[in-house]
């Protein structure tokens, strides 16, 4: 069995006032087995799409390679969008080497109510992905079970991305769980109805397209 520790710590810029927050890097990254084309950060896998939908909502062009330039950039494009990263799992467990969030046994999640306390300017929680088992709002979930006294309370349940919001403290904190960045979701993209409907009013309207027009909203807030 191999363990999957979290290679990156969070990465959470002074001011930051949105933070993405997913689940686990590809095995490799952990190993440190980077394939040509992955950046050595947050989100860095050459298959993901987050920094390809980031880079046009924020119109600036961002290296694809293991490069400290490439890493750099990443960093430059959080620090001025007050953009954090947060994952919800420091370590789990896995029986196949893959990505899938299926795959992830005995996760422990790192802790995320203190880290959200600690940084007071966080109103905006950015899911990579919903409420599927071991998706990041599904654990999320599983997490708050330790603070019962904190409540999500719907805002936009019915429709894609699923809106949440909770009190802490003196705050109240969005969650969006956007489409999930990855090839995987493609499919579940192009059975919505409202890709549907993009599509066949321009053809070359794509599914990346779509998550940029998704993600704007809320990172652009």
């Amino acid at each position: 069995m191999f363990k999957h520790q979290h290679p990156y710590p969070p990465f959470i810029p002074k001011g930051t006032d949105k933070l993405i927050v997913g689940t686990l890097p590809p095995p490799r990254f952990t190993t440190g087995q980077l394939k040509p084309g992955d950046v050595d950060f947050c989100y860095g896998s050459r298959d993901g799409q987050l920094w390809l939908i980031l880079g046009r909502i924020f119109e600036t062009e961002l290296e694809n390679a293991n490069t400290e330039n490439a890493v750099r950039q990443r960093i430059k494009l959080l620090e001025e969008n007050r953009i954090g990263i947060c994952d919800m799992v420091e370590c789990a467990f896995r029986n196949k080497m893959d990505a899938s969030d299926a795959g992830i046994l005995n996760a422990k999640f790192r802790p995320m109510i203190p880290i959200l306390t600690e940084h007071e300017n966080i109103r905006t929680l950015l899911f990579t992905g919903g409420n599927s088992r071991n998706g990041p709002e599904y654990f999320f979930r599983k997490y708050l079970k330790k603070y019962p006294e904190i409540k999500l309370e719907a805002v936009q349940e019915n429709i894609v991305p699923r809106i949440y919001s909770f009190r802490l403290g003196n705050r109240m904190i969005k969650t969006v769980s956007l489409t999930a960045p990855s090839g995987a979701a493609n499919r579940a993209v192009g059975a919505m109805d409202l890709y549907k409907k993009m599509k066949a009013e321009n053809p070359a309207f794509d599914t990346i397209d779509f998550r940029v027009m998704q993600y704007k909203e809320f990172f652009l807030q």
